[in-house]
């Protein structure tokens, strides 16, 4: 069982992912009493980081960041930028791809303009709101449950979009990659779309910079079996990538 401090670190990351939890999801998720949980969200309110209301939270920023198309993640910017821009040498015109939500991912949609042709699905509204006007893009946007942080369409209506595709290419996200857990996440609800989406493309490209080697969050999507190239920036030690060889991965550097 995590100890308090690391539980709300847990609990917070959820949040600034889904936007916003139940007491009672919480305490299932986290197998503490919702009592235990009530706790956790005063003493992150008290911090400024969340609101609380009956039965639950949010993410106090959630409001500024939907209204100004923001996200929520845009520590190492610089790394993520190069990373979107490397990621567009293995997209060729005519190319039908899956772009995941997130900000390394929305860097490689920001790199797109040149090509022609492409067929894109994501469940990431901003950069929907982004490629839809391009007039060689054909862009498909999934249903679902919509997610303030990310932007972006979750759930199991998003997921059985992808069950229906076949593409050539996925760009994925993860927020921690673990040697143990593989590639993971803050909360459950994204888990039965990434696997879609895996499932969908015959390449799996993961982008993700480095500063996610040998994190874990939450939930776990299952071992780096699952992806066919990592794009991370120059921060990757050698011994990192030659872990990602050994099970199978092209590490690419951007």
């Amino acid at each position: 069982m995590l100890l308090a401090e690391q539980r709300r670190v847990k609990i917070l990351e959820l949040l600034e992912e889904e936007g916003s939890a139940r007491v009672s999801y919480l305490s299932k998720t986290f197998d503490v009493s919702e009592p235990t949980i009530r706790q956790d969200l005063e003493k992150l309110e008290a911090e400024g980081y969340i609101v609380r209301e009956h039965g639950g939270a949010f993410l106090k920023s959630v409001p500024q960041q939907v209204g100004s198309l923001s996200l929520q993640h845009q520590e190492n910017i610089d790394k993520k930028s190069r990373i979107g821009k490397k990621a567009t040498e293995f997209i060729e015109d005519w190319d039908s791809i899956i772009l995941d939500s997130g900000s390394t991912v929305t860097e490689v949609a920001k790199n797109l303009t040149e090509k022609q042709h492409l067929k894109i699905i994501t469940n990431a509204l901003n950069i929907a709101l982004m490629l839809g006007s391009h007039p060689f893009f054909e862009v498909h946007v999934t249903g679902g449950e919509f997610k303030a942080p990310t932007l972006s369409l979750t759930g199991e209506k998003a997921a059985g979009f992808f069950r229906q595709l076949h593409v050539d290419k996925l760009f994925l996200a993860s927020a921690g990659i673990s040697w143990k857990a593989g590639l993971t996440y803050p909360g459950l609800s994204d888990l039965p779309v990434k696997k879609a989406m895996i499932e969908s493309a015959s390449e799996v490209y993961l982008v993700a910079d480095s500063t996610k080697i040998g994190n874990a969050a939450f939930a776990s999507l299952g071992g780096l079996e699952l992806i066919h190239y990592f794009i991370t920036d120059d921060g990757i030690s050698e011994e990192d990538k030659k872990m990602f060889e050994s099970k199978g991965v092209r590490v690419i550097i951007a």
